[in-house]
């Protein structure tokens, strides 16, 4: 296996996040990679606002849940000491906007959650699935289970392993 040279976390602020970004920084530790975030907004209404669209970072808005998303992604990149300019927050398509992302940057390895899926949403597939089946880099696929959720918080020490 080449080595990692620039490793994507793709983040969706779930109880089960500490659990993927911990196996992705276990990863980037191993590999002396760099590490990128990026989250997806999907689930808030951003009026006038076109799909593929970065939310600037450093600038403020009248909008509180955007404010909230960019204060859940600021304070996970503190944490892991993420650059400012590998920070990324995309109105979108999830699957699509992390591939995107993950080419544009020319990265080699996103590392993403994913849930069991059963039933419908089986059929209709999920945002680790489109990733999986579009990115034309390697992906890594975390199986997010019951007991993810009892993880225990994240932390610069957890994040970095044990050893740091």
């Amino acid at each position: 296996m080449d080595n990692y040279h620039h490793i994507l976390i793709a983040l969706d602020f779930s109880e089960h996040g500490n659990h993927v970004i911990r196996k992705a920084t276990h990863l980037a530790r191993i590999f002396r990679a760099k590490l990128s975030i990026i989250h997806v907004l999907d689930n808030i209404p951003m009026p006038d606002t076109a799909y593929g669209t970065v939310i600037p970072l450093n600038e403020r808005s009248t909008y509180e849940l955007l404010e909230t998303e960019k204060s859940k992604l600021k304070q996970i990149g503190d944490q892991l000491k993420v650059d400012a300019e590998c920070r990324w927050m995309v109105w979108g398509v999830p699957g699509k906007e992390i591939v995107r992302l993950a080419e544009q940057e020319h990265m080699d390895l996103i590392v993403i959650g994913s849930h069991g899926r059963h039933g419908l949403a089986l059929l209709l597939g999920s945002t680790a699935s489109d990733v999986l089946h579009h990115a034309k880099c390697d992906v890594m696929a975390i199986r997010l289970q019951d007991e993810a959720a009892e993880d225990e918080p994240l932390t610069e020490k957890a994040a970095l392993g044990s050893s740091a």
